[in-house]
């Protein structure tokens, strides 16, 4: 009879991550990119099983939102987009050991202030299979162990994947702890973990609202938060119309399912005529349902009537709120009372008005004359991200290899001490 092997428990994954760290945080360049390269051509050989687990997370996602369907969903093309994308972050700078800044007072005391691993992450997620790879291949390369607890709906998905990741890091001779996927299945198991002070050194969740806040209040480990992207788009008076008209088409239909769409519009009041028959044909024409104020609906019957409730609603679906505004004023206010932070944009070619909006936006990405969807760590260059920060410690917006570092001082003296 075979044996069932029992899942380990969270406080043992725990252990191990943080001894791998302890390896991973000294292991070279070359031999962390070995484990990308690898991990790259297994994704690209296994692309069919991927596949197929997902077919299976796809088959029992009849209850998901049609937002969390797309994130969900798997294909040939997302697979290698996925090995592509680990390729990238290969070629990328090792953010490790980087010196940030040197200097030698004058008892020859030399400081130098350098780039370090964080340690041990926990990566907790939502729908998106894909999210696992960038985790792994991002940690590993910055030299830090991770956990990863990813959503019971892509389990399938996820199980093959972590696979795929464990043989690579055996192949590049790293511990295979320095990513592991929670194996304690139950709901409880995730506050549990993020209560392992001694083992963990930050969380970084990525979903629903309710999760982030969930773990928030748990975890005794800093937690990098990943908020929900309530994002705008506000088209100045001072705008080029066709440029507008592009962007804000832009930023919502070409992947509403992801928090850098946008699910608010404002258009100034002097370009409103000329802009919004246009731009309301091109919204229907995409299939989007337009909820606006009262004076947006008199330009289309086919406008429904936005309530209270639709300027503080993240649909990650084919919805947009349209409000005219009277003024810049107005604008930066709507945006300011309830924009999530995530990323916020304007169309003008008006100088000022794009310097005061620069500065009035308090959000972790601010755009001027681009669609809010660039917001991305492998638009932004990174390679790829580990999430989108709306925290103010440490670092905001697209998190790349760098933002997985922190610096500490490494201090060269020839026998001074303190008198």
């Amino acid at each position: 009879m075979t044996e069932v092997k029992q899942p380990q428990s969270v406080i043992e994954q725990a252990q191990k991550a943080k001894k791998a760290a302890g390896v991973l945080r000294q292991e070279t360049t070359e031999k962390k990119n070995a484990f990308l390269l690898a991990l790259a051509d297994l994704l690209e050989e296994n692309t069919e099983n991927i596949l197929a687990e997902n077919s299976k997370d796809m088959l029992s996602a009849s209850n998901l939102t049609n937002a969390m369907k797309r994130r969900l969903e798997l294909t040939a093309q997302s697979v290698e987009a996925m090995a592509n994308g680990v390729r990238e972050i290969a070629k990328a700078d090792d953010p490790v050991g980087k010196v940030v800044k040197e200097w030698t007072r004058p008892n020859g005391l030399r400081i130098v202030r350098v780039r370090v691993p964080i340690g041990v992450i926990a990566s907790i997620f939502e729908s998106r299979p894909n999210v696992i790879i960038d985790v792994a291949a991002l940690c590993v390369k910055s030299g830090n162990a991770v956990i990863v607890r990813g959503g019971k709906e892509a389990q399938h998905s996820n199980n093959a994947l972590i696979v795929c990741i464990t043989k690579a890091l055996e192949k590049a001779g790293l511990p295979i702890d320095s990513v592991q996927q929670l194996e304690d299945r139950r709901h409880e198991a995730i506050g549990e973990l993020v209560q392992l002070e001694d083992y963990l050194d930050l969380v970084i969740p990525r979903g629903r609202e309710e999760l982030i806040r969930a773990v928030s209040e748990k975890s005794r480990v800093p937690v990098m938060k990943h908020m929900r992207g309530l994002c705008h788009l506000y088209i100045d008076s001072d705008a080029d119309i066709e440029k507008a008209i592009r962007i804000a088409v832009n930023a919502k239909v070409s992947n509403p399912s992801t928090c850098n769409s946008i699910e608010t519009l404002l258009v100034h009041k002097n370009v409103v005529d000329e802009i919004m028959p246009k731009l309301l044909e091109k919204l229907f024409a995409k299939g989007v349902e337009v909820r606006g104020d009262s004076r947006t609906c008199s330009y289309d019957a086919r406008c429904v009537p936005a309530s209270e409730q639709d300027w503080s609603t993240e649909y990650l679906d084919f919805i947009l709120s349209v409000k005219i505004v009277d003024s810049f004023d107005e604008a930066v206010q709507h945006i300011q009372k309830y924009s999530s932070g995530l990323t916020d944009a304007i169309v003008t070619e008006n100088k000022n008005h794009a310097d005061q909006f620069l500065k009035a936006i308090d959000s972790a990405t601010v755009l001027v004359n681009a669609s809010n969807r660039l917001t991305d760590g492998g638009v932004f260059g990174l390679g790829a991200e580990i999430g989108i920060s709306t925290s103010r410690i440490h670092m905001r917006g697209p998190m790349g290899l760098e933002d997985l570092t922190v610096t500490r001082y490494n201090v060269i003296g020839d026998g001074q001490i303190r008198e």
